[in-house]
């Protein structure tokens, strides 16, 4: 679980990123998920463009994204969210600890 310092970082480092998966009309398929998976093991926090479709299928997707990849969520804007999986061998990212 991800410490509202530790969102509020996320979230900064986030916020020149662009989407770097986009789930289209098809939503969550198996080639999607491996996209995902490469994407937050190469750069552990990304941005995936949910498609324009109803929130109730965003969160769904999100939930799915969360559980599935055993990825954090940070924050939604939009049709946009943003995730964060850090890479235990070699991250990126160094968290604030409060």
């Amino acid at each position: 679980m991800l410490t509202n310092t530790q969102i509020r970082f996320l979230k900064s480092a986030a916020h020149p990123l662009r989407p770097i998966v986009l789930i289209g009309a098809k939503g969550l398929t198996a080639a999607v998920d491996r996209e995902i998976n490469l994407a937050l093991e190469s750069h552990e926090l990304i941005k995936i463009k949910l498609g324009n479709i109803d929130d109730a299928s965003q969160q769904h997707m999100i939930n799915h994204i969360q559980t599935q990849h055993k990825a954090h969520f940070v924050q939604k804007i939009g049709h946009t969210a943003i995730f964060f999986r850090q890479n235990p061998k070699d991250s990126q990212f160094k968290l604030p600890k409060n």
